[in-house]
C-alpha cells in the first residue's frame, strides 16, 4: 500500500506542478528550393488545460488516501 501512496504523492505533484508550469512547443517553417533552405522557427508556451490538471490533484489525492488506509 505504501506504493500507492507513493504514486499518488507523485501524481499530486504533478497535477499541482501542471497548474503553474508552460510547456514549450516548438514548430519548424521553411521552404527548400533546390540546395537553398529558408526557414523560421516558432515557439510558444502552452499550459495543461485546467480540468486535466485538477483531474490530476483529485486522483493523486485520492490514491495517497487509498494507500494510506492499509495495514499498519
Amino acid at each position: 500500500m505504501r506504493l500507492l501512496f507513493g504514486i499518488g504523492l507523485l501524481v499530486l505533484v504533478l497535477g499541482v506542478i501542471s497548474f503553474f508550469v508552460p510547456f514549450p512547443q516548438r514548430e519548424d517553417h521553411g521552404v527548400k528550393i533546390g540546395d537553398t533552405h529558408v526557414g523560421v522557427q516558432t515557439t510558444r508556451n502552452e499550459h495543461v488545460p485546467p480540468l486535466v490538471s485538477a483531474v490530476l490533484v483529485l486522483g493523486g489525492a485520492g490514491m495517497m488516501i487509498a494507500g494510506g488506509r492499509g495495514k499498519s
